[in-house]
């Protein structure tokens, strides 16, 4: 017979309606019963014994676990808090419940009555709805990415959460500096993470509210590690690129061969590709640059194949009355047939329609950067290559290799797209020699 005990077996289906009945009482929303279930089951399933043998040392543990979530936003962190609050005073009372958080000796907080909270509550929800439609607005208005619209709405939203108002006349830039001191010293974001969440609320006061707050934060900064960039050598990449095969092994290819970004190779369309010219023109790249990299002889063929597969399906496409793709800025207004032209079409397109989140219409977009991430992981792990290899290694790769070759650094800086001469020294220390013709490393392999 087993001896083990489940974590919740001491709470039974009455106890649980207990807590369901209690939330009720207090007027929770409907919709947020389930939720508040879940928090304290999770921590049940999370406490290695059962509910019943909990110590304060176990929530507060818990609860700095939460905090320390990235992914977390603060009413869930805040719900999680009170879920467990309302458990250990009510539904199964401990009296070192009675000083929250556990471990402190200060007095007990009053729970939230959601009852009197109920107008305020729908009141912040309306204005935080209208001031992010606002948001919506100006991203398109200003031709943003789609990724970029989502990541600035998301990180807007979390900050009025984080403040618990949506008052255009209580925001200002020092809750703006609250919040990212916050995100650096409690939930211990990258640099890179902080940046973002800085650069979506700059552009949220500015373009929003009309507030300049370029000359008024002041935060605690997270730290930015100075690392060197994961560089396989020739061997390695012909190792990896050996582990891929159809249409992954093809953007490996010119991923390396390019030394194009991620999502700069998968947005390739058509018209992109200068087969006479050997050549590969990026379009809006990273800061909203164009630039030229060299079509590796080496894949010359394969792309042919891949554009007569991407014809095809576009054939198929326009048949079945569909085959209009995304374009870019306000092109698909002023000329509303484009997107149904050949040239105009990704070169990978994904193998499913999707509804495009701003404008409804059924696309074909390109393929998701998921499957081609996953593929190269695999690659990298049958391969026996090092931890950290990722797609953009072989950006990294393609420009060291480049600077070995005896490439100098400002050909390497065109290439890479990069706006200072800085940012490609880190691959170097290797001697300039200017004014060589560009051969794609791929073809040396």
């Amino acid at each position: 017979m087993n001896d083990h005990t489940s974590p919740i077996s001491d709470i039974n289906q009455p106890t649980w309606d207990r807590m369901i009945k209690r939330l009720e009482e207090r007027k929770v929303p409907p919709h947020h019963v389930p939720f508040m279930i879940k928090w304290v089951k999770n921590f049940a399933d999370g406490l290695g014994k059962q509910l019943k043998d909990t110590r304060p040392e176990d929530v507060k543990r818990h609860l700095d676990y939460l905090n320390s979530n990235q992914y977390l936003k603060p009413f869930q962190i805040k719900q999680a808090n009170e879920s467990l609050l309302i458990l250990f005073n009510e539904i199964l009372p401990r009296e070192w419940a009675k000083h929250w958080p556990p471990g402190t000796k200060t007095e007990q907080p009053k729970l939230i009555r959601h009852e009197d909270q109920r107008n305020d509550s729908g009141q912040f929800e309306q204005m935080r709805f209208e001031l992010l439609e606002r948001l919506k607005n100006a991203i398109r208005t200003m031709h943003y990415s789609i990724r970029t619209e989502k990541a600035y709405l998301e990180w807007v939203s979390r900050f009025m959460y984080f403040h618990k108002t949506a008052d255009q006349n209580q925001l200002n830039a020092h809750k703006i500096s609250e919040f990212l001191e916050f995100l650096a010293i409690e939930r211990h974001v990258a640099a890179s993470t902080q940046n973002q969440a800085l650069n979506a609320l700059a552009f949220f006061f500015n373009n929003v509210l009309g507030i300049d707050i370029s000359d008024q934060l002041g935060f605690a900064r997270a730290k930015r590690p100075q690392r060197l960039p994961t560089v396989l050598t020739r061997e390695e990449v012909k190792a990896l690129l050996a582990g891929l095969d159809g249409i992954h092994a093809l953007l490996a290819g010119i991923t390396y061969g390019t030394g194009m970004r991620l999502m700069e190779c998968l947005r390739l369309r058509v018209k992109d590709i200068d087969f006479a010219g050997n050549s590969i023109t990026v379009r809006e790249g990273k800061g909203a640059k164009d630039r030229i990299v060299p079509l590796p002889a080496k894949y010359k063929k394969a792309l042919q194949e891949q554009l007569e597969n991407t014809r095809k399906l576009h054939q198929q496409d326009l048949e079945n009355g569909l085959g209009e793709t995304s374009m870019p800025d306000a092109l698909d207004r002023k000329y509303p047939s484009a997107g149904k032209e050949w040239p105009w079409q990704y070169v990978f397109p994904s193998d499913r329609l999707s509804v495009d989140p701003r404008s409804n219409k059924v696309r074909r977009h390109h393929i998701h950067e998921n499957s081609f991430q996953k593929a190269v992981k695999k690659a990298v792990q049958e391969a026996g290559l090092p931890s950290g290899v990722s797609v953009h290694t072989l950006r990294h790769s393609f420009a060291t290799h480049l600077l070995e070759a005896g490439y100098d650094i400002r050909t390497v800086q065109e290439l890479l797209g990069h706006s200072d001469v800085s940012t490609t020294m880190i691959y170097t220390h290797v001697l300039n020699r200017p004014g060589v013709k560009v051969r794609s490393p791929a073809d040396d392999l």
